[in-house]
């Protein structure tokens, strides 16, 4: 059903509280990649120029201890804010509540933005604490939900708000559930999903939602090798986890030719990136681990990818953080990146990390700014985030 969007309120002279997700990376104090910060643009522009008074909120980090909050600040995101938004007075209010966070927000003005400190600083915002919901909508006229990141927690910050304020989608997260949408769940066939990363635990959910709806399941990455081990084939000191081999059975049995597994592996004698190296097909040896897939799974799946019209991408097909073992990762990405009038989406995490840093940031219909809530909603699963949004 179709959501509210921010285009939908009259937020003209009124306090609109918009969760963004600016949960960035940083070294040294240092952003290191703001890639959510600009994701998060259009939405705070679109609300500055209508004149709301804009009261940003996000977390960053786990915080568990007082140290943890000294290095998860947020005052590093309002400051490439301000430099991000010229002309735009950019305000930070080192609190999460009491009368220094209430007077600046009394003190706004129409266009103003002030970035309130890390929402995580509050113990009750993880457990959606039904009274710190309470005061920070007090703060708020409006809601607007733009980080697609956090949407899949029940936190006050997520669901507690928008549960007392007249709420609406940002255009972020407007756009991520048309993409994702368009992708799962209203695929144009032949639909082909690739799933890779480490843990056949993690996705297991995604592969069985998946072979329900996609023509073909391709899986590559560590957690190719449980399914491999569960066809027989030996598979050395690669990751298996052997707790999920009769599982991976039984989705051998019931997807048949559906489901598409590497014929071959480049293995590594240790996880490293100057470790020998050489290609194995069939059985790998003890001492030898599969850190890649091979180049005869590189065109086994090149050959899958030919003609789909939906491809959907979650999870690298290796090690690929080390060069030696980033090939299949890059062949994947690169024929994705060429496939003729293809819906493309990568579901965030990993693979957003992986063709981000190969130069296809461009090549893709849509990658995802969330990995977690990417995941539940390949799952299946309704977002707590998203379900709260008021249809229109």
């Amino acid at each position: 059903m179709a959501k509210r969007t921010v285009k939908d309120l009259d937020v003209a002279g009124k306090r609109v509280i918009c969760r963004c997700d600016f949960n960035v990376p940083r070294k040294d104090g240092v952003i290191t990649d703001d890639n959510r910060i600009v994701q998060a643009l259009p939405t705070i522009q679109y609300l500055i120029d209508n004149k709301a008074k804009v009261i940003l909120m996000s977390h960053l980090g786990k915080i568990k201890t007082e140290e943890d909050k000294a290095k998860n600040s947020l005052e590093v995101v309002a400051a490439d804010l301000a430099k991000k938004l010229p002309g735009v007075n950019v305000t930070f209010c080192p609190v999460t509540r009491g009368a220094e966070l209430e007077d600046m927000v009394a003190n706004l003005k129409d266009g103003d933005v002030l970035l309130m400190q890390n929402t995580r600083y509050e113990a009750g915002e993880t457990k959606n604490d039904p009274e710190l919901s309470k005061y920070w909508a007090s703060l708020g006229d409006l809601f607007v939900e733009n980080a697609f990141g956090s949407v899949h927690r029940a936190h006050a910050s997520t669901v507690g708000i928008p549960s007392i304020l007249p709420n609406a989608l940002g255009f972020l997260v407007e756009k991520e559930v048309d993409m994702l949408g368009k992708a799962v769940d209203n695929p144009v066939h032949p639909f082909v999903a690739i799933i890779g990363g480490a843990k056949v635990s993690d996705k297991i959910m995604v592969v069985e939602n998946l072979l329900k709806k996609a023509d073909k399941v391709i899986v590559g990455g560590g957690m190719a090798y449980t399914f491999l081990k569960a066809q027989g084939i030996e598979v050395g000191n690669s990751l298996v986890e052997e707790d999920k081999i009769e599982l991976a059975k039984e989705y051998l049995a019931k997807a048949g030719d559906k489901l598409v597994l590497p014929v071959d592996s480049v293995c590594a004698d240790k996880f490293a990136a100057d470790a020998n190296t050489q290609v194995i097909e069939g059985n790998i040896p003890e001492g030898w681990m599969g850190l890649d897939i091979g180049p005869k799974s590189i065109a086994l799946f090149e050959e899958t990818l030919k003609g789909a019209k939906t491809v959907v991408w979650n999870g690298p097909m290796g090690v690929f953080e080390m060069e030696p073992f980033a090939k299949g990762t890059l062949a994947v990405c690169t024929a994705i990146s060429e496939l003729p009038g293809a819906t493309t989406v990568i579901g965030g995490g990993d693979s957003a990390a992986a063709a981000i840093q190969l130069g296809f940031a461009d090549k893709f219909s849509h990658i995802s700014t969330g990995g977690g809530a990417s995941l539940e909603y390949m799952e299946g699963k309704e977002l707590p985030g998203i379900a709260v949004i008021s249809d229109k």
